[in-house]
């Protein structure tokens, strides 16, 4: 009896099987390539046809921040200020600043930006004469013609005011019977056939008309040549024109139909000035200087140059720094770093973003941050690679970006927060530097996942590097990481050593607050600071003592840059000012005004206390997201780290006597904001492990978590320490403080990641548990130190295997 086979089964090679993933993560990169495609073309357009603004401390300028006032009659409100806009608006656009801004900050405030004015008295020229308008009858020239030369009303008898005329005159002048609310409107205009050349045509409304034909009625009462016959029309207290009635108008009737002429010998520019003061001088409300910041062409021009070699040389610097580290996976995200560039500079365009000093600064430091993102996918690639029996590094590479998508996205969130919060409560340029460090932190992200990714994966699929995997960079896992994982250090081991010594470094950097105090910038202060640059070198020293003998016994004298001379003192007037120029100018022959900026007291507190709701919705909005995404104990751990990194980094200023200004206010947040990130990393890995390894001791799977980070930690430092380095040395005075701010918060935002915030969540899991937690390798009753998995933490193999197709 034959027995019978069984019928064949044909089983699916593994080649077979294959092709549906293949096919499928063809198509993935198919799609991240075309999207990736249109965000460079997209970027290349509008970076060939929508130039980037510039902020007035790059082109040079003034701006000025004033503020509304309430009358008994008007409230400064919102719609007091609007109107008050469009009257400054027809001001500026009428003297012919070239692109000048306007607009209103706010309830009660309005920001004017005039570049290219680089004296503050002119600008203050410009938009100071905001008081009403006013028209009088003249009732003859003064008694005293020296109080009207100093200004003085107080001899005037009801409601009558002494001030001289255009060519000096003194004349008495009688109540106001017009102000600018009467007046409907005014214009030059030039009379060819009359020959009467150019003059003002002014236009009444209907209960301003019957007013002009009275006060024009009965100054035509008196003979021509008698200054009573004039008309004074008057603008914050100074007589701005004052015409005679016309031989032809009668005595009573006045110029009616709600028109006249003013002639004179004017050219254009003074009929068009006249005309713009008798129809924008009429405010709703008056306003007040509170800020004032003027920054000189060349000191722009500078400031420029500096930061673009500063981020030239950064990038230089920190892209040869990744292609050693990861080789070729380094020299793709070199090229993805370039297009971060162009990414950036793009959306800042579309926008319609101001690039300022501090937001240059940001676009430079965002380089690090973009950087970062690409470190944890290749250190997670790293760790796939070495962990599968075939490694394949396309997989790798896959598992890496999916495995590091978490920690990017927690990490870029948290920079977005002190973005925000820069944007919302910083004021000037700083405000600027938030805009650019969102918008960088966004394009960082596009670069790493999308761009870093196509070309990646598209190299990894080459045969030429699957033949030779030592070249992508990624095939071993690293020598700081062999080092760690060979010896196995247990750090948590005693996790209150490390508390005690972060306390100690917090204790010794934290009594420079208490011991030489904080040199608090003219932001949160008030007052003005003028920066020259003189033809020879002076000492301050000298100009100190010079400025006391001309009266400002107070004034603070520093040198700054190369040579140049930095004066601060209490709000001065404008003509305060030239006093003090006028001294540094005697003691250093030809001076030049670089920078001038006058912050009101009242500015200057509120600038104080917006500081300190920054930073305290700062710490509560990581505090809120850690405690979201991961645990409450995670979240007060990290924020517990950062208020440790606060503390120090304000103590160090304040050892060193730096300024804490809106700069540094800046530099907080960004410190608060990426200092943070590797505690988002550490505990991002912490709760993977603890869905892994729930029996594994807390301290143990903190100490292990530590071990496979540590890598990251410090390529990621060294990235953002070259750029930061670049800024330190290379770029403008008023960054350098910044550079330094931010180095200091990313050596002590590394320490306090790994031996403040780990030793601190230790602790607060030993104290949620209900006991301390065990000691490791200590004597009898005390348990035993367990040793590490090697099979867990030790790659596969730690020289790099030939890839297996």
């Amino acid at each position: 009896m034959k027995r019978s086979r069984p019928p064949s089964r044909t089983r699916p090679s593994a080649r077979t099987g294959s092709r549906p993933r293949s096919r499928s993560r063809s198509r993935s990169l198919n799609v991240r390539a075309l999207v990736a495609l249109a965000v460079m073309a997209a970027s290349v357009a509008i970076a060939l046809t929508m130039p980037v603004r510039l902020g007035l401390d790059l082109r040079g300028g003034t701006q000025i921040v004033l503020e509304t006032k309430s009358t008994d009659t008007t409230k400064a409100d919102r719609e007091a200020t609007d109107r008050t806009v469009e009257v400054l608006r027809g001001r500026i656009d009428a003297l012919g600043v070239a692109e000048p801004t306007i607009v209103r900050s706010g309830e009660n405030r309005i920001v004017v930006e005039l570049p290219g004015v680089q004296d503050p008295k002119q600008a203050a020229d410009v938009l100071g004469r905001t008081a009403q308008l006013t028209v009088h009858s003249v009732l003859g020239p003064a008694e005293n013609p020296a109080d009207a030369a100093e200004g003085k009303t107080e001899a005037a008898k009801d409601g009558e005011r002494v001030l001289p005329d255009e060519s000096g005159q003194s004349l008495r002048l009688k109540d106001a019977t017009l102000t600018g609310q009467d007046v409907k409107g005014a214009d030059a205009r030039f009379d060819q056939q009359g020959g009467a050349g150019w003059h003002v045509t002014v236009d009444f409304k209907d209960s301003g008309s019957d007013r002009w034909a009275q006060v024009t009625g009965e100054a035509a009462c008196h003979p021509a040549g008698d200054p009573q016959r004039r008309v004074a029309i008057v603008l914050d207290n100074k007589i701005i024109s004052s015409p005679q009635v016309d031989p032809s108008v009668a005595c009573g009737a006045g110029i009616t139909g709600g028109s006249t002429q003013i002639t004179g010998s004017f050219d254009d520019a003074e009929a068009r000035e006249l005309a713009l003061l008798v129809k924008g001088g009429a405010l709703p409300v008056p306003v007040e200087t509170i800020e004032q910041r003027t920054i000189g062409a060349t000191l722009g021009d500078e400031a420029i140059n500096a930061g673009a070699w500063a981020a030239v040389i950064g990038t230089a610097l920190t892209a040869l720094f990744i292609i050693v580290v990861y080789r070729l996976m380094g020299a793709l995200a070199t090229v993805a770093l370039l297009c971060y560039g162009l990414i950036s500079y793009a959306a800042l365009a579309a926008v319609g973003a101001t690039l300022t000093l501090p937001g240059l600064a940001g676009f430079v430091l965002a380089i690090g941050m973009a950087v970062d993102a690409n470190v944890l996918v290749f250190e997670r690639a790293r760790e796939e690679q070495a962990a599968r029996t075939r490694p394949s590094t396309r997989s790798a590479l896959t598992a890496g970006f999916r495995s590091a998508f978490s920690a990017i996205a927690d990490s870029n969130i948290t920079t977005l927060i002190a973005a925000a919060l820069l944007f919302f409560l910083a004021s000037g340029p700083v405000k600027g530097f938030g805009v650019t460090l969102g918008i960088g932190v966004l394009a960082s992200m596009v670069s790493a996942l999308v761009i870093t990714r196509v070309l990646a994966e598209f190299a990894a699929s080459r045969p030429a590097v699957f033949r030779r995997p030592r070249i992508t960079g990624i095939s071993s896992t690293g020598p700081v990481r062999d080092a760690l994982l060979r010896r196995n250090p247990f750090l948590m081991r005693r996790p209150r050593r490390w508390l005690a010594a972060s306390l100690v470094v917090l204790v010794v950097a934290g009594s420079g607050i208490l011991v030489r105090g904080l040199n608090f910038g003219i932001e949160f202060t008030g007052g003005r600071l003028i920066e020259y640059s003189t033809a020879t070198q002076v000492d301050p020293e000298r100009a100190r003592d010079a400025l006391a003998d001309a009266g400002f016994p107070r004034a603070v004298v520093q040198s700054s840059g190369d040579g140049d001379l930095t004066v601060r003192t209490e709000e001065l007037t404008d003509a305060e000012a030239a006093t003090v120029t006028k001294a540094v100018a005697e003691l250093g022959g030809e001076t030049e005004k670089v920078r001038d900026e006058l912050i009101g007291p009242s500015l200057g507190e509120e600038l104080r206390r917006d500081a300190l709701i920054a930073l305290g919705l700062a710490l509560a909005a990581q505090l809120a997201y850690l405690a979201a995404r991961f645990r409450l104990l995670f979240g007060t751990a990290a924020v517990g780290a950062l208020a440790h990194d606060v503390v120090i980094l304000v103590g160090v200023f304040a050892w060193l006597g730096k300024p804490i200004d809106g700069v540094f206010l800046a530099a907080l947040l960004t410190v608060i904001g990426y200092s943070v990130n590797d505690s988002v990393v550490l505990f991002d890995r912490v709760r993977e492990l603890l869905g892994k390894e729930r029996k594994t001791p807390f301290d143990r799977l903190t100490n292990d978590a530590i071990l496979q980070t540590l890598p990251r930690t410090v390529n990621t430092g060294m990235g953002a320490v070259l750029i930061l380095a670049s800024l330190a040395i290379l770029a403008d005075d008023s960054l350098t403080d910044f550079a330094l701010a931010l180095l200091i918060g990313v050596v002590v935002g590394t320490y306090s990641s790994v031996f403040t915030a780990s030793p601190l969540a230790v602790e607060l899991h030993g104290r949620d548990a209900g006991t301390r937690p065990a000691r490791r390798g200590g004597g009898k009753g005390r348990g035993t130190a367990r040793p590490g998995k090697p099979d867990r933490q030790t790659p596969a193999s730690r020289t790099e295997r030939q890839e297996v197709p």
